[in-house]
C-alpha cells in the first residue's frame, strides 16, 4: 500500500472500521471509538446529539411516545454500533461540541477550544456516550450529551456563530444543505432568464421554511408551501414566506394532485422535506414534465421514488438532497439572521427552553 493510499483511507475513515472491512464507514454495521488519533483525526468532546427528524420520529413511534424507551434505544444504538445509526431509516443527525484535541496531519483548520456542529452525519461518525443520555428526557430531537465523537480528514465541521444561541444554530446547520441546493436549481433557471415556480412539501418545518426563502432569494417565480395542519397553516401564512400555502396531507397524491391543478398547476421544481414516508409520488403529480423533485427526507424511499415516477410517465428529474453544498452553513445562517419569516418558524418548532433536560 502506497502513502498516498494510505492517506486517502485515514482521511475517509477505513481505519476505523470494525466490522465488516473494508467498507466505507457509513455503510459498516461498527466503528471503533478509540479516543486516541490518527494524525489527521480530530477528537470532539461532545455537548448535543442533534437527531433527524426521521430517525427521532420512527424511534418515538416504534416505542408509544415513551421518552425513557426512546433514550434506552438511542443509547444502545450508539453503544452497539460505535454511531448513531438508525437502522430502519438508514440516519443520525449531527452533534455539536468543543474540539479536545487536533491530529498534526488534520485538514479541518480547528483548534483545542473551538466549539463546532458537526456537517456530516452522526451515521459515520465514530461516537462513545458516557452519561448514558442522562439529562435527556426522549421526547425532543434535541439530545444534551457527554461523549466523544471523532472527525476525519473529510469530514466537515463549522465554528458555532457568537450571535445565535447553541439551539438554533444547530437545528439550522442540521438542514442546511436543503436551502442550498435549492438555490442552485433556482439559479439555474434564473441564469436562462425564468423565474421558475417552486413547491415545498413539509414547508412550515425548518428544512422546509429555509428553502422557501432561498427559492425567493434565488430568483423564484410563484412559491407554494404545503403544510399538514391548520395551525402549521396559520404560521406559514404569517411568515409570508411563500405566496400560496396548502393544507394537506403530503402523502395522499391523488388529493395534492388536485389541490395544486386548481391552484396554479405542478411545480417546475418541487421540494420534499417532510419527516414521514410516502411522499414519493405526491412530489412527482405535483411536478410538471421536465421539471425537477429534490428529496431532502430521510424517509424518502428511492426505488419507490423511481418507480413511481416511470409508473406515473412523468418526465422529472429525481435528485437525493446531499446534504453538503459549498458554502451551505453560512448561507442557512445568513436566511435565518435576514428573514424574519425563517426565524419565526425556527422560533415556533424549536423545543422550549428547558424542555428535553433532566429527570
Amino acid at each position: 500500500m502506497t502513502a498516498a493510499t494510505v492517506d486517502t483511507a485515514s482521511a475517509l475513515g477505513l481505519h476505523r472500521v470494525r466490522e465488516p472491512k473494508g467498507v466505507l464507514p457509513q455503510a459498516a454495521r461498527r466503528l471503533d471509538t478509540d479516543p486516541r488519533l490518527a494524525p489527521d483525526e480530530v477528537r470532539i468532546d461532545v455537548s448535543c446529539l442533534n437527531l433527524d427528524a426521521a430517525s427521532f420520529r420512527q424511534l418515538r413511534e416504534e416505542h408509544g411516545g415513551d421518552g425513557d424507551a426512546v433514550r434506552a434505544a438511542v443509547c444502545a444504538l450508539v453503544r452497539d454500533r460505535g454511531k448513531m445509526h438508525n437502522p430502519v431509516t438508514g440516519s443520525g443527525g449531527m452533534l455539536i461540541g468543543t474540539v479536545a484535541e487536533v491530529g498534526p496531519a488534520s485538514p479541518l483548520g480547528l483548534r483545542p477550544g473551538d466549539r463546532v456542529a458537526t456537517l456530516v452525519s452522526l451515521t459515520l461518525t465514530p461516537l462513545e456516550i458516557t452519561d448514558g443520555l442522562r439529562d435527556w428526557d426522549g421526547l425532543s430531537e434535541r439530545v444534551p450529551a457527554r461523549g466523544h465523537a471523532i472527525l476525519f480528514g473529510r469530514s466537515v465541521a463549522a465554528p458555532l456563530p457568537d450571535d445565535l444561541p447553541d439551539e438554533l444554530a444547530l437545528s439550522v446547520l442540521d438542514v442546511c444543505g436543503a436551502p442550498a441546493l435549492t438555490e442552485r436549481l433556482v439559479a439555474s433557471y434564473a441564469h436562462r432568464g425564468t423565474a421558475p415556480s417552486v413547491l415545498v412539501l413539509g414547508a412550515g418545518g425548518k428544512s422546509g421554511s429555509l428553502s422557501l426563502a432561498a427559492a425567493r432569494r434565488a430568483g423564484a417565480g410563484r412559491i407554494t408551501g404545503v403544510v399538514p395542519g391548520s395551525a402549521e397553516e396559520a404560521a406559514l401564512t404569517a411568515a409570508g414566506l411563500a405566496d400560496a400555502v396548502i393544507r394537506a396531507d403530503a402523502r395522499d397524491a391523488v388529493a395534492l394532485h388536485a389541490l395544486i391543478e386548481s391552484r396554479g398547476g405542478p411545480a417546475d421544481v418541487t421540494i420534499v422535506c417532510t419527516d414521514v414516508a410516502g411522499c414519493e409520488h405526491s412530489a412527482i403529480l405535483a411536478t410538471r414534465d421536465g421539471g425537477t423533485v429534490a428529496f431532502f427526507s430521510m424517509a424518502t424511499s428511492f426505488s419507490t421514488a423511481a418507480l413511481g415516477a416511470e409508473g406515473l410517465a412523468r418526465d422529472v428529474t429525481l435528485l437525493i438532497g446531499n446534504g453538503y453544498q459549498p458554502g451551505h452553513s453560512a448561507l442557512a445562517l445568513d436566511l435565518v439572521r435576514e428573514e424574519p419569516g425563517v426565524r419565526a418558524l425556527f422560533d415556533r418548532v424549536l423545543v422550549p427552553a428547558g424542555h428535553g433536560a433532566g429527570r
